[in-house]
């Protein structure tokens, strides 16, 4: 990667390091810069170790993970829709991922079981978006948004559905988990190295992508395999949108903020853009879970509620932009 590339990359990864500390001394308890990277080196009291290590530090790569893996998911289907709207919370993907997962919870299986089911539920929604969209003649994009919108309500009304005959003891967590919160995320090393294995994978296909952006004739035209590159971007987006919904739940509009966003300051290079949007997602939803904790302590808000607060103004600005 060229150097004009890799220095707004590493003024991201400054700001991204800044957030996290930030979000590992906020709370409760406070705790120094200084401290925070004592703690990190094997330093300070058992309290200080305990607290950073143990409870603030996971939950803050978790949001940092899945906050990347939104982003970047964003940022392939704007790709492939040619649509700055696209986003899997609005294409419903993330409301798929949502069913299967609870289902295999409901059904009480765990671990993989519940990132397959997640991933299934994903795939099928994204096939049933453009299936649907499709109809018997071609897409358009304001067609594929309208149709992502219709069938985001129908996965809204089967996870309704879903709660309504659910034992109660149950509904109090799946309800949190819905809205979106990263407070029960298991461990975060497996989505970060995920997020950090797409990014390789995508970056070397950054050159296809920008052609692909012109249009799937043109891209032919250069000799871009359209057929299996939009494929590959399905899949990637299904996985990575899984991978974050397993992890924190159903969590909005990140994929649609940060990818604009970096295009406006950014330009159209999707060499730049998609690791540009794993770090900056990351860093927008370790930001949101920090004010999340903090905004009405000692209790928390799921961090789904600020992304939405963050995400509709913006949705419904860029819609009026597109008339």
């Amino acid at each position: 990667m060229s150097r004009p590339l890799l220095k707004p990359l590493l003024i991201l990864a400054l700001v991204s390091l800044a957030a996290m500390v930030l979000s590992v001394g906020t709370g409760s308890v406070s705790v120094a810069p200084g401290q925070v990277l004592a703690v990190l080196l094997g330093e300070g009291s058992n309290l200080q170790q305990t607290l950073v290590l143990e409870l603030r530090l996971p939950r803050t790569l978790s949001a940092f993970a899945t906050g990347g893996l939104l982003a970047v998911a964003g940022a392939l289907m704007q790709v492939l829709l040619r649509n700055p709207l696209a986003d899997p919370y609005v294409l419903g993907l993330s409301g798929g991922a949502a069913v299967g997962a609870l289902l295999a919870m409901l059904a009480g299986l765990g671990g993989l079981i519940i990132s397959g089911s997640a991933f299934a539920g994903a795939l099928l929604a994204t096939l049933m978006v453009f299936g649907l969209a499709h109809g018997t003649g071609s897409w358009t994009p304001s067609r594929l948004l309208l149709t992502g919108v219709v069938v985001a309500a129908g996965w809204g009304a089967v996870i309704t559905l879903m709660l309504a005959i659910s034992p109660a003891q149950r509904l109090p967590g799946m309800l949190y988990w819905l809205m979106g919160d990263v407070s029960y995320a298991r461990s975060p090393w497996p989505a970060l190295g995920f997020l950090l294995l797409v990014c390789l994978l995508v970056v070397p296909l950054g050159r296809s992508l920008n052609v692909l952006a012109r249009g799937p004739m043109q891209a032919a035209a250069l000799g871009v395999a359209v057929r299996p590159l939009e494929w590959t971007i399905y899949i990637l987006a299904s996985l990575l949108t899984a991978t974050a919904v397993t992890m924190a739940g159903s969590i909005g509009f990140v994929g649609l903020v940060v990818p604009h966003m970096l295009r406006l300051v950014l330009g159209n290079d999707q060499r730049l853009i998609l690791p540009a949007c794993a770090l900056a997602g990351g860093t927008l939803l370790v930001l949101a879970d920090t004010l999340a904790r903090v905004v009405i302590a000692p209790e928390q808000l799921p961090v789904g509620v600020i992304t939405a607060l963050l995400g509709v103004p913006t949705f419904l600005y860029l819609l009026y932009r597109s008339r």
